[in-house]
């Protein structure tokens, strides 16, 4: 759809057309407070979901998709009417699953966010296991003598063993 520039003016011009009809010419008392969120077109221009959302609950929800199905011949002709194609897309109501999305991400960043406030209380007054600063740095040249006299000491003590363990075994 999207590749189709003619499929997306005529779905914004079908939102607009449907969210006018749903505002001024759909009286059914089952029609709730109804958002069109989005058109989407197919490419042969065929058909046309159109995806809206309702305000208030899963009853109002029902109310509202009932109402949309039986004016669903009356939105078809007002599009066919208004929108002048040669052949008026077939319609579909689907209810947008944004505000529930919308409720799920909140729902979960909040729960890292308590999470988050658990581990900082936890943290307070604790040390790092490897010190502030666990990487290592260059060493500085007092420290490279002091290695070095280290591992020429012990190559001595263990040239030492070495020879003792020798003269233990000839003797």
């Amino acid at each position: 759809m999207a590749d189709n520039p003619r499929a997306r003016r005529l779905a914004d011009r079908i939102k607009v057309i449907v969210a006018q009809l749903l505002d001024t010419r759909i009286k059914d008392p089952r029609l709730g407070f109804v958002t069109v969120t989005d058109v989407r077109v197919t490419g042969d221009l065929q058909n046309a979901s159109i995806f809206y959302t309702v305000y208030g609950d899963d009853t109002e929800r029902a109310g509202t998709a009932a109402a949309l199905e039986s004016a669903k011949g009356l939105v078809r002709s007002e599009v066919g009417k208004q929108t002048g194609v040669r052949l008026t897309p077939a319609i579909e109501f689907h209810l947008d699953a944004v505000p529930e999305t919308a409720a799920h991400l909140t729902a979960a960043l909040e729960e890292a966010r308590r999470r988050d406030a658990e581990l900082a209380a936890l943290r307070e007054g604790k040390d790092y296991a490897g010190g502030e600063d666990p990487y290592r740095k260059p060493a500085e040249e007092d420290d490279v003598d002091a290695l070095a006299d280290d591992l020429e000491d012990d190559r001595e003590d263990d040239l030492e063993d070495d020879l003792d363990a020798d003269d233990d075994r000839r003797a």
